[in-house]
């Protein structure tokens, strides 16, 4: 995929472009980049997206943002549905443009545009003050077509970033993967933890969430993860474990079933599937080890009863 960093490192052909801050790369957000990715193929144009920088937008629709996904991750999804280039600048670069000059400096010079794609709802411009109507104008305007793509519904609900922020602040990990498309996922390179549980030969592996970042409802997980050296059934604990130690800040900790080896500093994927129990403090570290025992044995449980495909 190509990342283009600036308004001045323009496209060297025409494209189909994708318009959205696609925090969740959801249901709803696919069905607009496979709009125009499909019809890239069509036209022979390079199917691109355009969104911000996730930790760059500090509110939406009036309210403080905190985004599902990080740039690497929505990237990496955008890539899977067939996005090859991608413009993320930081809000700040381009929130004092009007309407107008956003269309010419992004969509004209930036991607030479053909095809514009985005959801009835998108807006644009300083202050958000223009809608998918004046985009069209403006389209006419400087030479691009703009189609709008229906939202997507599941289950009776309106696939929204809004909906899967608060199904994952809320422990429904399954909500979360029907609206998204595919489980929930902390993704990243496994850093270094206390290593309390390798004395108990219950070695796991910490990932943090970075700035902003929606955390999940804390406590125990029913989890599988992508490692560099295969896919693994998994118990995840989100929080700040509190049994062990004071004023962490949140992270997820996952045990890998069946699994002997270093992970330290490897890019590892930890899918959550299902939610066992809230996190507690516990009034010593042996009667934190039996609940741990009894996690994993309610995680095998759950995965044989429910057959999760790998």
């Amino acid at each position: 995929m190509e990342l283009l960093k600036h308004t001045d490192t323009p496209l060297l052909q025409e494209s189909a472009v994708a318009l959205g801050f696609f925090d969740g790369v959801h249901l709803g957000h696919r069905a607009v980049l496979y709009a125009a990715v499909e019809c890239a193929k069509e036209k022979q144009l390079m199917p691109c997206a355009f969104t911000f920088a996730a930790n760059s937008v500090p509110v939406k629709q009036g309210a403080s943002l905190n985004y599902l996904y990080t740039d690497a991750q929505k990237y990496a999804l955008m890539a899977d549905c067939g996005v090859e280039g991608v413009y993320c600048p930081t809000f700040s670069e381009l929130c004092a443009l009007d309407g107008e000059a956003f269309c010419r400096k992004v969509l004209v010079e930036l991607f030479h545009a053909r095809e514009v794609f985005c959801g009835g709802d998108f807006r644009f411009g300083a202050k958000a003050a223009w809608d998918i109507a004046a985009l069209d104008a403006f389209g006419k305007q400087m030479g691009f077509s703009v189609h709008q793509v229906e939202s997507v519904h599941c289950d009776g609900e309106k696939v929204s970033s809004t909906a899967i922020r608060e199904a994952v602040k809320h422990g429904e990990p399954e909500r979360a993967a029907r609206l998204l498309g595919a489980p929930y996922h902390i993704s990243g390179r496994v850093i270094h933890g206390a290593a309390l549980g390798r004395t108990r030969d219950v070695p796991t592996i910490n990932m943090p969430f970075a700035d902003r970042q929606v955390v999940p409802r804390y406590g125990v997980y029913v989890s599988r993860t992508k490692t560099p050296q295969g896919v693994f059934d998994s118990v995840t604990d989100i929080g700040v474990k509190p049994t062990v130690s004071e004023g962490q800040i949140p992270a997820a900790e996952t045990f890998l079933l069946d699994f002997s080896g270093d992970l330290y500093e490897q890019p590892c994927t930890v899918e959550l599937l299902h939610f066992l129990r809230p996190e507690r403090k516990f009034p010593d570290v042996e009667a934190l080890y039996q609940q741990i025992a009894r996690d994993q044995a309610e995680c095998r449980a759950w995965l044989r009863q429910n057959a999760v495909c790998q």
